[in-house]
């Protein structure tokens, strides 16, 4: 695959073309603010032509594969990925705004998940049922037929791989519509499928808007599944468009997830995580930790520590690899700033926060990593997710308080705790709602292998590991009674 390529364009049953309508999108470096390029806005034809591509390579070539056979291409997929990392992540970088090493890393992750997938597809067993003696009852995993996937634009390689590897693995095949801010690394994973030999059809990608190619994707009849990463509010709209033709639905609607730090926590492994997991890739992260809990008895020392690890973070642009990129686009840098101006006007203490590099482009989205004090736990700051680098930090007394809090917002994405007693680990992992836990860690360098979905406005279903493959699929239980 040559890079850069002719990015305005769509692929739909094999084959690249323009949108059926002509139009395209601009494509920004966020970075600088700059265009440097368009994609096609796919529509409501665009999106039937692909679904219904998707449905002749099922029923045809590509459902007609052995699991084996699919496994080879996932592999063959993920060594091309791994070849062009370089390239790949360059798209990253200037398409989405991330660090470079951010970057790399989606790459190498993207590559994982097709590796794991790859290994798996022959795995997926059915099971045998002990019934009446004159019957013999097993059950079959099948695949949906068609699966709709819906990419964000913060993670688009590394979504597109636990999602769409999955749903290739299981036997599917697959339409994507990329975010209309992030679609360069989607269209090359794409060239990169079609060159190493996957049918025509097993893969469609329609880049345009959520509103208009999204929204045709999410109401398709002919769509068996549907698979959406983004917001509470377009996440309901998807389930309810998909609920009109009994598709199932899995959603990742984001998170306002904690990091419980009690008295005996080890503060020098803590600290660095603490911080790290809340601007990590600008604070865009749906499981970013945006809470920080911290036990009264070492309150002060803690803020104290991560306002002076702040206070050396930088910001700028993503070729230089600092601490923090741009965010991804002007509207995202606005809210933010009006999330926390809203707050500081309320009443939150502003109690550190990091640079933007003084040679930034003047168009970039940047914004200085902000740590905040002084909010209670019902404050719009502690309960709405802001998708920024924007941590704050609230005081508990006990356990109990610490969960009470923990577990007091509408979300249920992912939780992590510090503490050395064995016993309170034990219990938290039990009380707090989340669909991840993790103890003295956060995040466990991601882990293609560990489940990742949430409770609650968090979403349902679960994607990463052997969960997404059973997600993917359905269950036909068979019963021969012998003659």
């Amino acid at each position: 695959m040559t890079l850069p390529f002719e990015s305005d364009q769509l692929l739909v049953g094999g084959c690249w073309r323009r949108a059926a309508g002509g139009a395209t999108l601009p494509v920004e470096d966020p970075s600088t603010g700059l265009e440097f390029g368009r994609i096609a806005r796919a529509d409501a034809n665009d999106v039937d032509a692909a679904v219904r591509a998707a449905r002749a390579a099922f029923e045809g070539p590509w459902g007609a594969l052995a699991a084996f056979e699919r496994g080879r291409l996932l592999a063959a997929l993920g060594r091309a990925v791994l070849a062009h990392a370089e390239q790949l992540a360059d798209l990253e970088v200037r398409d989405v705004g991330k660090p470079a090493s951010q970057a790399r890393a989606d790459v190498v992750a993207l590559a994982r998940y097709l590796e794991f997938y790859a290994g798996a597809v022959d795995k997926l067993h059915g099971t045998t049922i002990p019934f009446l003696t004159d019957y013999t009852v097993y059950t079959l995993r099948e695949p949906h037929g068609v699966t709709g996937h819906i990419v964000p634009w913060n993670y688009p390689m590394q979504i597109v791989g636990r999602s769409v590897g999955a749903a290739l693995a299981a036997g599917n095949a697959v339409v994507v519509k990329p975010a209309e801010e992030a679609s360069l690394t989607t269209l090359a994973f794409a060239r990169l499928a079609t060159e190493v030999g996957f049918p025509a059809g097993a893969i469609n990608v329609v880049p345009g808007l959520g509103e208009e190619a999204g929204a045709a994707l999410a109401a398709h009849p002919l769509v068996n599944h549907l698979s959406f990463t983004g917001s509470v509010e377009v996440g309901i709209a998807v389930q309810i468009a998909a609920a009109r033709h009994v598709a199932p639905v899995t959603l990742e609607l984001g998170g306002k997830s904690p990091q419980l730090v009690f008295d005996d926590a080890d503060l020098d492994v803590a600290l660095p995580m603490l911080v790290r997991a809340g601007i990590q890739n600008a604070g865009q992260t749906c499981s970013a930790s945006s809470r920080l809990l911290v036990q009264r008895g070492v309150y002060d020392r803690v803020v104290d520590a991560l306002a002076a690890r702040y206070r050396a973070l930088r910001a700028g642009p993503a070729a230089r690899d600092l601490d923090l990129g741009p965010l991804v686009s002007g509207a995202q840098l606005a809210r933010v700033r009006r999330m926390v101006t809203t707050g500081l006007e309320a009443g939150a203490e502003l109690l550190a926060s990091g640079e933007v590099v003084a040679d930034a482009p003047p168009g970039g989205h940047y914004i200085a990593p902000t740590l905040l004090g002084g909010v209670a736990p019902a404050d719009p700051l502690a309960q709405e997710e802001v998708f920024g680098p924007v941590q704050v930090v609230l005081p508990f007394a006990d356990e109990d308080e610490a969960v009470a809090i923990a577990n007091g917002t509408r979300y249920g994405l992912v939780a992590g705790a510090w503490t050395r007693d064995a016993g309170r680990q034990h219990r938290l992992v039990r009380r707090l709602r989340a669909g991840q836990v993790f103890l003295n860690d956060y995040g466990a360098a991601g882990g293609v292998e560990l489940p990742f979905g949430g409770t609650g406005w968090s979403g349902h279903g679960r994607e990463k590991g052997f969960e997404a493959l059973y997600g993917f699929t359905t269950v036909k239980t068979v019963a021969a009674r012998h003659r």
